[in-house]
């Protein structure tokens, strides 16, 4: 008999502000990061599996706002304050990894926060997960997605220089096992926004969407429900 699925609590909190995304992120991550600290405490070392810390899967799309990476360089941003400001765009020196990326209206945005000692001790693994959850997405819309060596995220024709185009950044943070940040794909994205930094830092290389390869809006619903039924298979996992 199959082992029961462990399940993930999904939420869809629609257009919502960095900040306060990240705060309500961060609150979940904390909620059991202290179940483990209690745990450990109390003398606890007993398997994972039987701690109460949750998983949670969150998709949101965000107004536009462009944020950087811990390890990122703030000259990738090629705009001063007041033409932010101007622009009416937010900016967020975060503490995920990766460098600078832009996140706005008609872009799927997926946060999950796992619990990794429940499955696997292994950030490697965990992105290249992130990025088949997408690459499977993909595949749908008869799009080839592929990984670029050295650079987390989803490339369209990584290999051919001057074609190489990136449809969907990756940058998490991790904490006690306990994942956070997460991924951006472009869907109906509007992609000018790119135009005003170097995206993740790296030069002479493209962005793109969903529509702009397939030449047509995409129904962002229909995004989402494959994005969360490859997420459950690549996982292995019961969303709730």
């Amino acid at each position: 008999m199959d082992m029961e699925k462990q399940k993930v609590y999904f939420q869809d909190w629609g257009l919502a502000d960095y900040g306060q995304a990240w705060e309500r992120q961060e609150s979940l991550l904390n909620e059991n990061v202290d179940i483990k600290t209690q745990a450990r405490l109390n003398g606890h070392n007993a398997d994972p599996l039987s701690l109460s810390t949750k998983h949670h899967l969150i998709f949101c799309e965000h107004p536009p706002v462009y944020t950087l990476g811990k390890s990122g360089k703030k000259e990738n941003v090629l705009l001063t304050g007041e033409q932010l400001a101007e622009k009416e765009i937010s900016f967020y020196h975060t503490n995920r990894g990766g460098d600078i990326t832009f996140h706005g209206l008609q872009q799927l945005v997926a946060y999950p926060i796992l619990d990794l000692e429940k499955m696997y001790t292994d950030i490697g693994k965990y992105l290249r997960n992130l990025e088949e959850v997408v690459i499977m997405t993909l595949s749908h819309y008869g799009i080839k997605g592929e990984r670029s060596e050295g650079e987390t995220g989803v490339w369209i024709d990584p290999l051919i220089p001057g074609k190489e185009r990136k449809i969907c950044a990756i940058g998490v943070r991790c904490s006690r096992w306990i994942t956070m940040h997460g991924l951006a794909l472009n869907v109906n994205t509007d992609l000018s926004y790119f135009n005003n930094i170097i995206p993740c830092g790296i030069v002479d290389k493209q962005v793109t969407s969903i529509e702009k390869e397939k030449g047509e809006k995409i129904n962002m619903d229909e995004v989402k429900q494959l994005m969360k039924s490859n997420f459950e298979e690549v996982f292995d996992v019961q969303l709730i």
